[in-house]
């Protein structure tokens, strides 16, 4: 049975979509490796060999929906999109969660050691990554195009200053926003 690597991107962000991929190779792709250990411009030349070469499927989940259905569930829901996208596989779940759903494999760092999975982990990443750059266009006072919706000091100064704008994760509390309680 052939492997369908998966991994997501943008599950701890304050802003933005969290994205899932799952990938069947057809054949090697050298290079690949855990997309947080590539340069940016590594990770876009992996992407499009990425698509030319696999079977592959992405699912997003926007804030609101994150915000409305929690992390886990958004999380259950991709791994069993991407199963019925893909068909009969033998999938692997960077990780150390199933998040309910049964037929799926994990193992922590498998987006490092195995290249299904570190192709996954491209597609996500690089897939979530364009949507943020775009996303900063039409919200340019919070400079998503630099951190991406992670909380960074200058996304939450920013956050204090213009407050939470449509894409912002609401179910997502900071301390470093939250009132003192003395």
């Amino acid at each position: 049975m052939v492997l369908c690597g998966i991994d997501e991107a943008g599950r701890g962000p304050l802003a933005g979509p969290l994205t899932i991929a799952g990938v069947i190779l057809h054949r090697e792709v050298v290079g690949l490796n855990d997309s947080k250990k590539l340069s940016e411009k590594k990770r876009e030349q992996l992407f499009d060999e990425i698509i030319k070469y696999s079977t592959h499927h992405i699912a997003r989940f926007s804030a609101e929906q994150i915000d409305n259905l929690g992390l886990s569930k958004c999380l259950a829901m991709g791994l069993e999109e991407i199963m019925e996208a893909i068909g009969e596989a033998d999938y692997l779940y960077d990780g150390n969660s199933k998040f309910g759903v049964s037929g799926i494999r994990t193992m922590v760092k498998a987006d490092a050691t195995i290249p299904e999975v570190s192709a996954a982990s491209i597609l996500a990443k690089v897939t979530r990554d364009r949507e943020m750059n775009a996303l900063a266009h039409l919200y340019p006072q919070y400079g998503f195009e630099a951190h991406k919706g992670y909380g960074s000091k200058k996304h939450i100064e920013a956050i204090r200053q213009y407050g939470y704008c449509e894409i912002h994760r609401q179910s997502f509390k900071l301390k470093a926003l939250q009132p003192a309680l003395f």
